[in-house]
């Protein structure tokens, strides 16, 4: 047994409640040493994504000093910052939360192993997932690729039960001196884009939860089937808290078994979306390349474009087909994109545009301030047909066939949509104010021509996958 300081590594998990690591340390009796690290890994995520991130520190740091607490911010590769707190401090161990992605879990085994090679306590825990993602495995041991019976070996497997947010917890007496969280800058490849963003975000753990119990107050039950509608508000819009960590999935988890208990008709189908987030980690588990190249390696040869100038104009919002520029747009207005939408949009992009899907996720990383990356990979492949979908061939979303169905009375396209409105709302308005001045774009100008006629890029795309499968 020791007295000495243990100091705990925070990541995406900034959160008092359901957290196990808090919760272990706590229990310890030891001095917690809360410490955020700036580290390589960290400063290449997407400029919206880590312009986010800043704000969740900042609202985790007030949650800590409120318990008595400091949160220590450092810059540099985590080893070495870790090393030389342990020498300020005379810490004697190091705690942190899994992460599952390709770069977190290099650093994360490299890091583990030179702190134990140091006579150091080094330790990683659950808590950014229901299950970790080795832990659900199909009756000869393997891992699942495809979701339907995934989902039915999950959902009866019993669930730790969330822990309250700790009453005490016990400090430093002389606290290692600390980074100023605004040097660092987090926001600054966002520009003016951050203030139209800033009106949209529900940041840290109290915010988080209040949109849990509003989702709970109501949207619960029609989730099944208002989630499919943009231009309602049916969904929970937690992705955006669960990526930083700042609400616990179990907690979300229970909470929507409440509400199925309670008779929530739609609260089957929001479990089964959370499960989805559950299965897009399994798969980055087994196989890490989903970030990187085709899942299925008999893609590699189909004749994807490059990024070209028809992407351009995909990025820009300016394809000429109101329902993927509504959602190109809603992301620079809100940092967000609804899920129906992000389907909608990746479609038009590699398939009617034949561009190569990493184009797509690459700028969705860049832009969405709910990024995460075992989501954006699994959906960007799906949607491509080169990953985990049973039925990809068929599978081409029809911009306009899609606005007829989830948007019939144009809300959606309203909402964001300047240029074919006498009357444009803020929100389309803010579009322009969001997006890079060099765009020269303003909401007096024409809307464009379609890229490509909708028939045209269909038949190109099944021409293309039929060649690839001749």
């Amino acid at each position: 047994m020791t007295d000495k300081p243990l100091i705990l590594w925070f990541r995406r998990d900034l959160r008092l409640a359901d957290q196990p690591m808090l919760t272990a340390a706590v229990a310890t009796g030891r001095p917690i040493l809360p410490v955020f690290v700036l580290d390589p890994e960290t400063e290449a995520i997407g400029a919206a994504a880590k312009w986010r991130l800043g704000l969740s520190v900042e609202a985790f740091a007030a949650s800590l000093a409120r318990s008595g607490l400091r949160l220590i911010l450092r810059r540099g590769p985590a080893l070495a910052v870790l090393r030389g707190l342990v020498a300020e401090t005379g810490a004697a161990g190091v705690w942190w939360s899994r992460l599952y992605d390709p770069a977190a879990v290099a650093r994360d085994t490299a890091v583990k192993a030179a702190l134990k090679a140091e006579g150091l306590e080094a330790r990683s825990f659950a808590g950014h997932l229901l299950h970790e993602p080795w832990e659900i495995e199909t009756g000869q041991g393997g891992f699942y690729r495809v979701f339907t019976p995934y989902w039915r070996a999950m959902r009866g497997l019993a669930v730790a039960p969330p822990a309250a947010a700790p009453e005490h917890m016990r400090g430093l007496e002389v606290w290692p001196s600390s980074d100023r969280l605004e040097d660092w800058r987090l926001g600054a490849a966002m520009n003016r884009g951050a203030a139209v963003v800033a009106r949209y975000q529900a940041v840290g753990e109290v915010a988080a939860r209040g949109r849990l119990h509003d989702f709970l107050d109501g949207p619960v039950q029609r989730y099944g089937t208002l989630r499919d509608f943009p231009g309602v508000a049916g969904t929970s819009r937690l992705s955006e808290n669960l990526t930083y960590g700042e609400i616990g999935i179990r907690e979300v988890w229970y909470a929507g078994q409440r509400a199925r208990e309670d008779g929530a008709s739609g609260a089957e189908s929001f479990l089964r979306e959370l499960a989805w987030r559950e299965f897009s980690y399994h798969l980055m588990h087994h196989t890490p390349s989903i970030t990187s190249a085709n899942w299925k390696a008999d893609w590699d040869s189909f004749p994807w474009r490059g990024d070209n100038p028809d992407a351009e104009r995909w990025r820009r919002g300016m394809t000429g087909e109101p329902f993927v520029d509504a959602a190109m747009r809603e992301m620079y207005v809100t940092g967000t994109m609804h899920n129906r939408a992000r389907m909608v949009a990746a479609s038009y992009l590699t398939k009617h545009l034949l561009t190569d899907w990493r184009v797509g996720q690459d700028w969705f990383a860049e832009c969405l301030t709910d990024w995460d990356p075992a989501a954006n990979a699994m959906g960007w492949q799906w949607v491509a047909g080169c990953g985990p979908d049973a039925a990809p061939y068929f599978r081409v979303f029809n911009p306009a066939g899609q606005a007829e169905k989830f948007d019939a009375d144009g809300r959606y396209r309203d909402r964001f949509l300047a240029e074919t409105s006498v009357a444009p709302g803020p929100e389309a308005l803010s579009y322009f104010d969001a997006v890079p001045r060099s765009w020269r774009l303003v909401p007096a100008g024409p809307y464009p021509s379609p890229v490509i006629a909708l028939a045209e890029g269909r038949a190109l795309a099944l021409a293309a996958y039929a060649e690839r499968n001749a």
